[in-house]
């Protein structure tokens, strides 16, 4: 009965089987190695087929030597040497992976503050300031010949759609919902399938064995192999116990929420910039339709000089005074109409206009009186402020990720596993599998932990600093804006009681003039005094409308109430 393959492995301890159990007869009457696994007690080898020790017996056998034994230090040393050649990359691939190491805290920026990096919108002194990047937009569409229609609704929906502002603050969302997904894959099982094969071929003399090298041990041919390796399965890995990767989740929960939030109010300062940019090209325009009746009135004031001047009614000296009042009256309009045409390179700017699209507002401004309660509008904000709900979502996130870094202190436990289908070919495999668990625990890490807990410290102290400062910041632009609108409100009362007076004492002043009891002084005075009057009404006009959006904002409602705020009062 021959032994294929297993005399001289079983000589060398390399078979720990009886041979009731490992030999076999196959159909030619060959007895073969039952098991295709070969394992030395202190050195297991995974894989070691029966096709590869007979590819190995045939290239490299060893002959017997008198008394039926071989040297065991030339035979082990040969297969130290050969094994991890043959091995390497199949065996590699069944080590059952390490447990994985601990988590890190998650520390968080010094500040939860986003003014800074995203700019603001302040309606203070009666007029809109915009800065950072509500400021710009992204220009879409093609230009069209004719002036666009742009009523306040399409100005806001287009602000909200197109304005640089609200585009980074929904992008600044998605990167912390993100964040919050990684932080969540720290707590669920982690599980990656493999698959390979490997056909490997070795030449003994490349690596420095020849005939010479063992003497007692011929060689057949220097090339062995080649041999085969296949392998596929699945490996596994899962945190037990990890409180530092569970309160990192649950801060970066909290980051995530604070973003949402920030959104919010990204749209509401948006809201706030395009409103009180309309405004003011409305303003604007006001003020040059005002000023184009200026030069009107003054013209026909230097027509009616110049008449009364051929006449002998009148000396040349009030056609010249005329005459001066005419041209600063049109200087005055020319300045006017460049402001007007910048505004509305603002606006469009702020909402995304194709670029050199021109526009007219189809959105009057109309007085509408509006009346306000201080201790309703301070409950109203506090409830819908989404700036101050985002400062105490940001709060949240450091307390949780102050927890994060003080749960480095305690024990973690993984569970990693592992299952795979291993043999020459996928026709003839069997399973193997592996399962670990460790537990981590620190004893000494050269002051790493009280580090990361002295920094998330400081960054709740800070977080809760800004809290509070949102607070009272609340608090002031709710009373700040309801004592302006409260002015304005007055204002809009003088000023037009202002420009009717002023309109009388001008037609007073050109019937004295044209009477012959007056001359031009009285009436370039007049009419300077309606031109201011004018500008005042205009100017006390819009500052009411700006207030009542203010308001709005200040109140956390500008999205939802500013075309109730804006919309003309009814006949």
């Amino acid at each position: 009965m021959r032994h294929e393959g297993v005399p001289l492995l079983e000589q060398e301890g390399w078979l720990r089987h009886s041979e009731k159990d490992s030999l076999r007869s196959g159909a030619d009457g060959v007895v073969r190695p039952a098991c295709h696994r070969f394992r030395r007690t202190d050195h297991p080898v995974r894989a070691f087929s029966k096709e590869a020790s007979q590819h190995f017996l045939d290239g490299a056998s060893i002959p017997p030597v008198p008394g039926g034994e071989h040297p065991r230090l030339m035979a082990s040393l040969l297969m130290a040497i050969w094994i991890p050649l043959l091995f390497a990359a199949p065996v590699a691939g069944q080590v059952p992976p390490s447990p994985s190491m601990r988590s890190r805290p998650q520390q968080l920026p010094l500040s939860g503050s986003v003014s800074a990096s995203r700019g603001n919108v302040d309606a203070r002194n009666s007029s809109i300031q915009v800065q950072g990047a509500f400021q710009g937009s992204i220009p879409t569409g093609a230009p069209t010949k004719d002036p666009l229609p742009l009523s306040l609704d399409e100005a806001i929906r287009r602000g909200l759609t197109y304005n640089l502002g609200a585009i980074g603050a929904e992008q600044t969302e998605r990167e912390a919902r993100a964040r919050r997904l990684q932080a969540l894959a720290q707590l669920l099982p982690d599980l990656n399938g493999f698959i390979s094969g490997t056909v490997q071929q070795t030449n003994l003399a490349a690596i420095g064995f020849s005939p010479s090298t063992f003497p007692d041990i011929p060689f057949r041919r220097s090339v062995i192999g080649p041999f085969h390796f296949f392998e596929a399965g699945a490996a596994v890995s899962q945190t037990i116990i990890d409180l530092t990767a569970v309160r990192n989740y649950r801060s970066s929960r909290e980051t995530a929420n604070a973003t949402r939030l920030n959104v919010r109010d990204s749209r509401e300062l948006v809201i706030l910039a395009v409103g009180g940019s309309y405004l003011q090209v409305l303003a604007a325009a006001a003020r040059v339709d005002s000023a184009r009746a200026q030069v009107e009135t003054a013209r026909a004031l230097y027509e009616q000089a110049v008449d009364q001047n051929k006449a002998g009614l009148n000396a040349l000296i009030d056609v010249s005074r005329s005459q001066v009042e005419l041209q600063t009256q049109q200087l005055r309009l020319i300045s006017l109409e460049t402001d007007l045409a910048t505004q509305k390179l603002s606006l469009g700017r702020l909402i995304g206009l194709p670029l050199g699209q021109d526009f007219t507002l189809t959105t009057n401004m109309a007085y509408r009186p509006a009346t306000v309660v201080l201790e309703e509008a301070l409950k109203e904000a506090l409830e819908n402020r989404a700036d101050l709900q985002a400062a105490a979502a940001q709060e949240r996130a450091a307390v949780h990720a102050y927890k994060a870094a003080t749960a480095q202190n305690s024990p973690a436990v993984t569970l990693n596993g592992d299952y795979a289908l291993v043999g020459v070919n996928p026709a003839k495999s069997s399973g193997t599998f592996s399962v670990s668990a460790g537990v981590s625990f620190p004893i000494w890490r050269g002051g790493r932990n009280r580090a990361d807990i002295a920094e998330a410290d400081a960054v709740l102290a800070q977080r809760r600093a800004e809290y509070e400062d949102t607070y009272g910041r609340v608090d002031f632009e709710v009373r700040s804006a309801i004592l302006t609108l409260t002015a304005a409100s007055e204002q809009v009362k003088v000023a037009e009681s202002s420009r009717a007076l002023a309109q009388g004492t001008l037609r007073q002043a050109r019937d004295r003039f044209a009477a012959g009891v007056a001359d031009t002084i009285e009436v370039v005075q007049a009419q300077e005094s309606l031109a201011v009057a004018e500008q005042d009404y205009i100017s006390s006009l819009y500052a009411h409308h700006l207030a009542k959006l203010t308001v709005a904002r200040a109140t956390g409602d500008a999205e939802q109430g500013i075309a109730d705020l804006l919309r003309p009062s009814r006949p």
